[in-house]
């Protein structure tokens, strides 16, 4: 950290608090060159995730469109809430942990697939029904006979 006073490039840190609900940490600094001291805070850089859609637009990863989209296919399941949030958090976790900062929507939508047929598979072929776009029965046919032939 370079010296607001004299440039110096080498500081140590005297004292370290969060501030602004641990989202900042502020550190009082004192310089090795000149002795003076200094505050400066760091923050989390964020860097948002793009979603390419399927007409190849893109928008800002929204959690909130994944959660909708799974209460969708859970209504009137036993599937809680937090069961939801907790398979959405592990999927922006993938998402985040991953080195693409752009990542396309079919695989946001395989992870949520994958994540729903553990948890209740009625809700699992009610969200492939809509995320692959079934075009009759005998579609949607095949997808149960995949279910039943993994058990």
């Amino acid at each position: 950290m370079r010296c607001p006073y004299c440039g110096f490039e080498e500081s140590k840190v005297i004292d370290s608090r969060p501030t602004d609900e641990g989202e900042r940490i502020r550190r009082r600094r004192e310089c090795l060159g000149c002795g003076k001291r200094f505050t400066t805070y760091e923050v989390i850089e964020t860097v948002p995730l793009i979603v390419i859609k399927k007409d190849k637009s893109r928008e800002a990863f929204d959690r909130n469109k994944l959660i909708n989209g799974l209460l969708r296919a859970c209504e009137k399941r036993p599937v809680s809430i937090e069961t939801l949030e907790q398979i959405v958090d592990e999927i922006e976790l993938k998402l985040q942990n991953s080195l693409d900062r752009e990542v396309t929507s079919t695989r946001i939508g395989e992870y949520a697939m994958d994540m729903l047929k553990s948890v209740d598979e009625v809700a699992y072929v009610r969200f492939a029904s809509v995320y692959r776009q079934f075009k009759d029965i005998n579609t949607f046919a095949e997808e149960l006979h995949k279910l039943i032939k993994d058990k």
